[in-house]
């Protein structure tokens, strides 16, 4: 048997899409949950108190960090987990990490470009991969306005989102690589305002809501009207934000 590659944040939408490509490439996966799960593959441990991870990590070769609490508490389950991967023998360690952090003015992108740091510094064997907005943070900013007659988008921003199983796949091609520090950043497939990402969201759910684009204020909308979080050379996806749509509606 290959060394195991433990998945945090296996239950999320990526690790959802990881881990199947991962059997399917031969690897040996081990995943860490908070709470106890069924089936042999699962190992229990908690990132953010650090407890069961020395187990969980102890004889993997790889891990690739999925989780994400979308807050500052990221900071602290990267300094656990680097902890105890430093002890079970420094395997390669794989981030998930997003485009723009260090250009776009939001505390989240702070504590994301904050783990960055910890993992340069660690002595770990590294690979850093970013990517642009995940389809579903798209979908979901319009969801929640399913209730108003309108959506609201902020004018002058547009989106390059990308499909979870484009960045599953690249995650699996790098499980079986030498570390190689920051990888090329990946991005959605095709770049739209997020109005018309709006748009293309209400005909796909056969819905009447309207769209309006509004100036909005703030730091971080200005980073990102101009366009700190994308990455139009590295455009390598395959799924396009319509075709995700389509899928969901067929499901």
């Amino acid at each position: 048997m290959t060394e195991p590659i433990l998945v945090t944040g296996a239950t999320g939408r990526l690790g959802r899409a990881l881990v199947p490509r991962l059997r399917s490439a031969g690897h040996n996966v081990r995943l860490l949950s908070r709470r106890r799960q069924t089936g042999s593959e699962w190992v229990t441990g908690d990132l953010l108190n650090g407890d069961g991870l020395d187990a969980a990590v102890g004889g993997a070769g790889t891990i690739i960090h999925c989780a994400t609490s979308t807050g500052r508490a990221d900071a602290d389950a990267m300094r656990n987990l680097i902890r105890a991967a430093v002890l079970a023998g420094s395997p390669h360690l794989i981030y998930v990490s997003i485009v723009g952090i260090e250009r776009v003015k939001l505390s989240y992108y702070q504590t994301k470009l904050a783990c960055e740091q910890l993992l340069e510094e660690s002595g770990l064997p590294w690979t850093i991969q970013r990517a642009t907005q995940f389809h579903g943070l798209i979908s979901w900013m319009c969801d929640i306005q399913w209730w108003l007659p309108v959506i609201v988008m902020p004018a002058g921003v547009s989106f390059q989102p990308i499909d979870v199983r484009d960045v599953a796949d690249r995650l699996t091609e790098l499980a079986g690589e030498a570390p190689m520090g920051r990888a090329a950043d990946m991005g959605g497939p095709e770049i739209h305002a997020a109005a018309d990402l709006a748009r293309t969201y209400v005909r796909a759910l056969g819905r009447r809501q309207a769209v309006m684009s509004v100036p909005m204020p703030g730091a971080a909308i200005r980073d990102y009207r101009e366009g700190g979080h994308l990455a139009p050379e590295h455009a390598v996806g395959t799924i396009t934000f319509g075709d995700f749509l389509a899928e969901g509606r067929r499901a």
